[in-house]
Parts: structure tokens; C-alpha cells; sequence
């Protein structure tokens, strides 16, 4: 029978829960990295016991550490198979390029116009070599390492898309969506926060704004401009990847020319607003989002934490509440905190600001909280291992 792994990033340390392919009895390992932010872990697709994590403190900086046996043991990319180091471990072979100190501030060397480097809020890990790994940064940057993250370099083709016009949003200005195209190895999505959606076709060389049909008309008085919007999440389903969904700050969108135009198909949702956008694992029509009453009240509408599914690519939407708490709940969803299994009936999986992860092992019709009163969650991905 196959196994679960739900990986999960907190604000105070990084949990791993495992079941069976039942998805009922759920062990829980953690807090690994314990008082530390974790932003983002991901796992290799190609290697399976082998992940990626993103911690961060205003203390130490940032650091990337990796397990080879699935979370068991951890050490920075140079020292793994190694027992971690009781101090966090502060040397620059497992740091990106910048100038500075730890726990102050940092800044890319060798370019005309420096950016602070803040953390790292997203890893994406390549679809066919384990110690190929993308890395989203904040100030928005994009970063690759090729020998399992010892070294990374950035990729500066993406500031030169328009970048000096980027501005930080209310959440800063993050790299936080990575999305690799299974069909194309050169074709790579990227979404940054207050700056919109962009695409690569020749593996990162250059890139192009993505954001036509896109609308923010409280932020930007340009109706047609090319680069400012505030994208909180994209999604794409692996056999259809010229499709793909956005959740904006305001607005669920669709594009199927791979990012040329998108139109919104927000529908009868109870608000267009919100952060995670996801698709069901064998069904690309089949998308979740889950509404927050608006941008200053970042909790869900009425109280009732809500689920919604459609099964049409968007504009009808049906309420997913079975297991979810329905009166006086007011917590929020964070952009990387939903994720989907590869089981045959699919797994949907979320994790709230109150420290609650949500599993619907039958697609969205049941929910279970799989664990509770964890730290903010800030990430969960899911493995399915056989």
C-alpha cells in the first residue's frame, strides 16, 4: 500500500506526518528545526527520500538543509549525512550570493543594482535530477543550484523583465510560485508577489510579463499594464500545463495559452479573494480555492472555513464544508499552504494560521483535521510514495 508524507513549514519549525495509502492513522515527527521559520519544504520528485528545506531567523539568515532519508536527518547541503551541528551552521557554502553578515542584512553581489535578500519562500525541486533545485527569493529573485544545493547562483535574466518597476506588496516582494513545465523542460512559470505572473521558454535565459487580462485597478492606474499585479498563487495540472489557474489578490483567473491572456472565473464565489490555488491530481478541470472575506480581514467569510471546489475550470463553485468548522472560525490559509496527493482517490490537503492541517482523502467531499495546534503553518506539500 502506499504511503503519505505531508511535509509541513510552521513559524516555529518543520512537521512531517506519514499514513497509509487509508489516510486515517497519521504519525506525526517533529518539530524538526525547532523555533526556526520554516518557510517552504519541498521533496524530490525524482528521489524520493530525499528533501528540501527553507529555514530562516532574523538571528542566523538564511539557511537551506537537506534530509536524503526523508526527513530522519538533516545537515546543509556540504555536511549532509552528517548529525546537524547543535549552533545553526553559518557557513557561505550553503549561501546564495550576496555580501554581509550573518543575521544582518544581505545583498547580490556582482549586478549594476543590488537587492537585499530577506529569505527564501519557495524551493522547487527539478522534475528529473535530484540535485537540480529552483529557489524563489525574497526581494524577488530567482536562484538555481545543480550539485544538491551547495552552491546557487542567481538567474538575473528575470530582473530584466521589467523588474526596476517591481514594488513590494503589504507581504513584500517574493518569488513564492515555481512552476515547472513536465512538457517542456526550457518552460518555467514564476509568480511574484505585487509584481504578477512570468514565463521563461529557454530555461531561464530570459523571460516575459505574463499578466495580460489581469485587472488591479486600486493599484495601478494603467489598465493595461504589464507588470504590478499582485498574483498570490498559480497552479497548473502536469498533462495540460498551458492551462493554469491564478488566485490574484483580488480575482481566480484562467489561461489557456500558457499565460498569453487570462480571463477571471471567479463565479458565484462568496468572495474572490484569497491566497492558495490548487488541482485535483486526475481531473485538470477540477480546482480548489478557499475565500478570505477581503485583504484587511484575513479570514474566511461568515466565520466558516470553506472549501471551494469546481469541477468546470472555474466560474461554478461549490461550498466544501464537511469536516470544517462552520461558526467562529478566523483563521487564514496561507498562498503554499494547500496541496494534492497522487493517490486514486485524490487527497486534498490544507494548513491554516491556526495550526490545523486538513486532509479530504476523497477529493474535497470530507475533511479531517490530520493534525492540530501546531505553530502557523506556512507551507504543506505532499509526497506519495509507494
Amino acid at each position: 500500500m502506499s504511503t503519505v508524507r505531508v511535509l509541513v513549514g510552521t513559524k516555529k519549525g518543520a512537521f512531517i506526518l506519514t499514513a497509509d495509502g487509508t489516510r486515517r492513522d497519521w504519525q506525526v515527527s517533529g518539530p524538526h528545526f525547532a523555533g526556526w521559520e520554516m518557510y517552504h519544504l519541498k521533496g524530490s520528485p525524482v528521489e524520493p527520500n530525499r528533501i528540501y528545506a527553507s529555514q530562516t531567523s532574523g538571528w542566523f539568515g538564511q539557511i537551506i538543509q537537506r534530509s536524503d532519508d526523508g526527513g530522519k536527518t538533516w545537515a546543509p547541503p556540504d555536511g549532509v549525512g552528517e548529525p546537524p551541528p547543535g549552533p545553526p551552521p553559518t557557513g557561505r557554502s550553503n549561501r546564495f550570493l550576496y555580501e554581509g553578515e550573518v543575521g544582518t542584512h544581505k545583498w547580490y553581489d556582482g549586478t549594476q543594482h543590488p537587492w537585499e535578500f530577506k529569505r527564501i519562500w519557495h524551493l522547487e525541486p527539478s522534475l528529473t535530477d535530484p540535485d537540480t533545485v529552483y529557489a524563489g527569493a525574497e526581494d524577488a529573485a530567482l536562484f538555481k543550484t545543480t550539485d544538491g544545493g551547495k552552491a546557487w547562483h542567481e538567474m538575473p535574466g528575470l530582473r530584466a523583465a521589467k523588474g526596476t518597476l517591481w514594488q513590494p506588496g503589504a507581504g513584500g516582494m517574493a518569488v513564492h510560485t515555481i512552476l515547472l513545465d513536465p512538457l517542456n523542460a526550457q518552460r518555467i512559470f514564476i509568480a511574484i508577489s505585487a509584481a504578477g505572473a512570468f514565463r521563461t521558454d529557454d530555461g531561464g535565459t530570459t523571460w516575459k510579463p505574463i499578466n495580460r487580462g489581469l485587472k488591479s485597478p486600486y493599484e495601478l492606474p494603467d489598465p493595461d499594464a504589464e507588470v504590478g499585479h499582485c498574483v498570490h498563487r498559480i497552479a497548473l495540472h502536469p498533462s495540460s500545463p498551458g492551462t493554469l489557474f491564478m488566485q490574484k489578490h483580488w480575482d481566480v483567473l484562467r489561461t489557456d495559452n500558457a499565460g498569453e491572456d487570462w480571463r477571471e472565473v471567479s463565479g458565484n464565489l462568496p468572495s474572490d479573494f484569497g491566497f492558495p490555488i490548487d488541482v485535483h491530481a486526475h481531473e485538470p478541470e477540477t480546482i480548489y480555492v478557499v475565500p478570505i472575506k477581503s485583504d484587511s480581514e484575513h479570514f474566511p467569510p461568515e466565520g466558516k472555513l470553506r472549501v471551494y471546489r469546481s469541477r468546470t475550470g472555474g466560474g461554478e463553485w461549490e461550498p466544501l464544508t464537511r469536516g470544517l468548522p462552520q461558526q467562529d472560525c478566523y483563521v487564514n490559509v496561507l498562498r503554499d499552504a494547500m496541496a494534492v496527493d497522487a493517490l486514486d482517490s485524490c487527497g486534498i490537503y490544507f494548513g491554516t494560521t491556526g495550526g490545523q492541517v486538513y486532509c479530504s482523502p476523497d477529493g474535497g467531499d470530507t475533511w479531517q483535521a490530520i493534525v492540530r495546534d501546531l505553530p502557523a503553518v506556512y507551507s504543506v506539500e505532499v509526497q506519495t510514495l509507494p
